[in-house]
């Protein structure tokens, strides 16, 4: 089983990724496309990208601040940047692209992952924008990146059967 996101979605799968860990739930792998990981809000990529880039930082405050409904900002659950501990997570795949207002919270989680010990492959996609994974017709790299995900998972399960099946 593997969880896979993007945006808000890349969040939850994160988030589950984590869950999974503490429950003691294996997971072959973890997808997370352009994921948001903090609250914080505080990053370059978010001051550069805020406006005109498809993902408005007024909006995505506003989306953050309902899914909030009020609990702590800094709670792992919401923000998965913010968990003490990575150590344990289902290896990882994280995609960004440039000019996303979450580029810079997303790939500080993929370091933090792998300083965690977590296997993670990060990949940057220059010149696209927040959506740019599911717009293949429009981005050329939308199809490219769709490519290594979809062989990246499989990978993952190619790997998770014959570790399965050598236990």
């Amino acid at each position: 089983m593997a969880v896979a996101g993007d945006s808000a979605g890349g969040n939850l799968a994160a988030v589950a990724a984590l869950l999974a860990r503490d429950a003691g739930i294996p997971l072959a792998h973890q997808l997370l496309v352009y994921p948001v990981t903090d609250t914080a809000k505080d990053t370059p990529s978010w001051r550069e990208y805020g406006t005109g880039y498809g993902l408005d930082a007024g909006s995505l405050a506003r989306f953050m601040d309902l899914y909030r409904d009020g609990a702590d900002p800094s709670d792992p659950r919401l923000a998965p940047l913010r968990a003490p501990d990575l150590a344990g997570a289902a290896p990882a795949t994280v995609i960004t692209a440039e000019c996303d207002i979450l580029r810079d919270e997303a790939e500080r989680y993929a370091r933090r992952l792998a300083a965690a010990g977590v296997p993670v492959e990060l990949r940057r996609y220059d010149g696209v924008v927040h959506s740019f994974f599911l717009l293949p017709e429009i981005f050329d790299t939308g199809a490219e990146a769709v490519e290594f995900a979809v062989r990246r998972l499989r990978a993952a399960f190619d790997d998770h059967s014959r570790q399965g099946s050598a236990a």
